[in-house]
């Protein structure tokens, strides 16, 4: 790790918190969805499922990559 800065404590404390907010963020519009896309199947509208359930998948990725994020920035 020659070429690599190390991030001091403080600084990946307050990395951390900002992931964390994006994570929470991405789970309250996961959250939504599940509840729009439920109203609108319950509804008749059988067309929404798919695409809800891209965007929830994509939400999933995003998170999964926050996630990695936070493990390699502990090394």
């Amino acid at each position: 790790m020659s070429g690599t800065r190390r991030f001091s404590r403080e600084q990946r404390l307050r990395i951390l918190a900002g992931v964390v907010s994006i994570v929470v963020v991405i789970v309250v519009l996961q959250l939504w969805l599940l509840t729009a896309t439920m109203n609108a199947y319950l509804g008749g509208d059988h067309d929404v499922a798919l695409p809800a359930g891209v965007a929830s998948l994509t939400c999933f990725v995003l998170n999964l990559g926050l996630l990695r994020y936070v493990y390699r920035l502990e090394r």
